[in-house]
C-alpha cells in the first residue's frame, strides 16, 4: 500500500499528493526489479492510499489523472498483465479538514469527501468521525461514519456507475490539468535521481510545507472560507461529548503486558533473533526484512529489533529547516479586508518594539513530543511565527520532554510551544513543564495547540500552561498572545 494520505493532511495539494505517491510507487517498482524480481510478479499486488478533502471536484480528478498515470508508469516498465497497468485505491475522508469549532458540520464534510472517493472510483473507503478534532472518535461518533458509508452503498445507487464523470467537459479538462501537472513534478523527481533523493534532500518536505503555510494564510486571512471558523461562527459553542482515555493506565498496561511477554518467551532464541539482525546490518547483506519477522515471531518487541539496526544505522534526525516568507505573502495578498492585515502590521510592529526593548527579538521553541507524527500545525505554525518577527527553533519529531527541555534552555528560548494531536497532552505536557523547572529554566513559558478537549483546559492552566490554542485560532492572534505571555514572564 503505497501512501499519499500523510502528505495531503500535511499540506500538500491535490498535484503534489499524486505526483509525490505516484514517485513513490515508481521507486518501490525499480527496487524490486533491481533486486531481481518481475514486474508482473509483484506488480499486481500494489495498492494505493489517498487522502480526500472538501476540493471535490479536484478530488474526482486526482483519482482518475492517477490511473491514467500508473498505467503509464507501468508500460514505462514493460509490465504486460493488464493488472499490473491497474491502479487500486483506498481512500480516507480529510482529518484535517475537521473543525474544533461547529463540530457536527464535519459530518456534512466527511459526506462530501466521501462522496468525491466513491465518484473518483475507489475500491475501498474510511470515513472520519465527526469528533476527531476534539478527541478520539466515541461509539456515537463512528457509528455516524460507518452509517455514512452504508447510505451512499446502500440508498442512494452513486456505485451502480463506474465513472460517472466520464465524458463532462469540466471533468475531463481537470484530468487532464491535474495529469499534466503532477507528470511535470513526477518528472522533476526523476531529474533529481527518484523520490528517495527528493526526501533525502529536504526538497519533498518543503513543497509540503509551502503549500500548508500558504493554505493557512489563506484562511487566516479569511480568504479561504471555513464555516464555523471564519465565517458564520456562533456566538456560543455547545460541549460536546468527548472520549476520555487514561493515559497513564493504557501505558501501566501495556508496560504490563510487555513484561508477560519477557517473561515468557524464549529469551535465547531472541537473542539469537537479534543478533542475526545486527549482524546483518553491519554486514551489508541478508533480508532485514525477513531478519524482523522472524525475531517478532520469536517475541521480540519493535524497540529492541530498532536497537539491533540502530547500532550499525545510527537514529534518523529530521532535517527541521522550514519555508520563510509564504505564510506572510500569502497573508499579504490574500486579506480580505483592511482590518485583517492593519491586525497584522500592528503585531509585526509591537514584535519589531520588543527586540529593541529587549535586544533580541522573542524566541519561541515549536516541539513535537511523544510518539506524535503530525506535524503540519507545528510547522506552520514556525513558518507563521517567523514571518511576524520571532526567532523560532524547531524541535525535532518524538522528543522526549527531558529533550524538549534541554533544546529549549541551550538556545535559550523565552516560550516553548507544544503542538499535539495525539492525545499526549495530558501526561507530556506537565512533564515538560516539570522538566523545565527542573533544569532551573520554570522562566521560560508554555504554550499549547492542537486537538485538545476543552474539558482538559482547566488541567493544562493549573499544571502552568500559559495560552492553549486549538484548531482553528488565526496564527496571528496566538502569536500576539504568546508575546503577552513573554512580555509578563519577564516582567516578573
Amino acid at each position: 500500500s503505497i501512501s499519499g494520505y500523510h502528505m495531503q493532511e500535511a499540506g500538500a495539494n491535490q498535484a503534489l499528493e499524486l505526483a509525490f505517491t505516484l514517485a513513490d510507487g515508481k521507486e518501490y517498482v525499480k527496487t524490486a526489479i533491481a533486486k531481481g524480481m518481475d514486474v508482473d510478479g509483484f506488480a499486481g499486488r500494489l495498492s494505493f492510499f489517498w487522502a480526500i478533502g472538501m476540493n471535490f471536484y479536484l478530488e474526482v480528478a486526482k483519482m482518475r489523472a492517477a490511473r491514467l498515470l500508473w498505467c503509464r508508469i507501468m508500460k514505462g516498465f514493460n509490465a504486460k498483465n493488464p493488472k499490473s497497468l491497474m491502479l487500486r485505491t483506498h481512500c480516507q475522508t480529510s482529518g484535517w479538514s475537521l473543525t474544533e469549532q461547529d463540530p457536527y458540520n464535519n459530518v456534512v464534510r466527511t459526506t462530501i469527501e466521501a462522496m468525491a472517493a466513491v465518484f473518483g472510483g475507489t475500491q475501498s473507503l474510511h470515513t472520519n468521525s465527526f469528533d476527531e478534532a476534539i478527541a478520539l472518535p466515541t461509539e456515537f461518533s463512528s457509528r455516524i461514519a460507518r452509517n455514512t458509508q452504508l447510505i451512499i452503498q446502500e440508498e442512494t445507487h452513486i456505485t451502480n456507475v463506474i465513472d460517472p464523470w466520464a465524458g463532462s467537459y469540466m471533468m475531463e479538462k481537470l484530468t487532464q490539468d491535474m495529469l499534466e501537472a503532477a507528470w511535470a513534478i513526477i518528472e522533476e523527481v526523476e531529474a533529481m535521481g527518484g523520490m528517495t533523493k527528493a526526501v533525502d534532500s529536504g526538497w519533498a518536505k518543503l513543497k509540503i510545507e509551502a503549500a500548508a503555510a500558504e493554505k493557512q494564510a489563506r484562511i487566516d486571512s479569511g480568504k479561504d472560507v471555513i464555516v464555523g471558523v471564519n465565517k458564520y461562527k456562533l456566538e456560543t459553542e455547545d460541549t460536546i461529548e468527548a472520549r476520555d482515555i487514561d493515559n497513564v493506565a493504557v501505558r501501566d498496561s501495556q508496560i504490563a503486558r510487555l513484561n508477560v511477554i519477557k517473561q515468557q518467551r524464549d529469551a535465547a532464541q531472541v537473542q539469537l533473533a537479534l543478533q542475526a539482525i545486527e549482524e546483518a546490518a553491519a554486514s551489508g547483506t541478508g533480508n532485514l526484512l525477513d531478519l524482523s519477522i522472524k525475531a517478532v515471531r520469536a517475541r521480540a518487541t519493535v524497540g529492541e529489533i530498532s536497537d539491533a539496526m540502530e547500532k550499525s544505522f545510527g537514529r534518523h534526525r529530521a532535517d527541521t529547516q522550514k519555508v520563510s516568507g509564504v505564510y506572510a505573502a500569502a497573508y499579504d495578498t490574500d486579506a480580505t479586508d483592511g482590518n485583517t492585515m492593519d491586525y497584522w502590521n500592528a503585531l509585526k510592529a509591537e514584535i519589531a518594539d520588543f527586540a529593541t526593548e529587549q535586544g533580541r527579538r522573542p524566541r519561541v521553541m515549536i516541539s513535537k513530543l511523544g510518539q506524535d507524527g503530525h506535524d503540519r500545525g507545528a510547522k506552520v505554525v514556525a513558518t507563521a511565527f517567523a514571518d511576524l518577527g520571532f526567532d523560532v527553533d524547531m524541535g525535532p519529531l518524538f522528543q522526549t520532554p527531558e529533550e524538549c527541555a534541554r533544546q529549549a534552555v541551550e538556545n535559550d528560548v523565552h516560550a516553548v510551544g507544544v503542538s499535539t494531536l495525539a492525545a499526549g497532552h495530558k501526561t507530556l505536557v506537565p512533564a515538560i513543564i516539570a522538566e523545565l523547572k527542573k533544569q532551573g529554566a520554570d522562566d521560560i513559558i508554555v504554550f499549547v495547540g492542537g486537538v485538545i478537549p476543552r474539558q482538559d483546559y482547566d488541567m493544562l492552566y493549573a499544571a502552568g500552561v500559559k495560552g492553549i490554542y486549538g484548531p482553528g485560532t488565526p496564527i496571528p492572534v496566538s502569536a500576539k498572545d504568546v508575546l503577552a505571555q513573554i512580555r509578563k514572564a519577564l516582567a516578573a
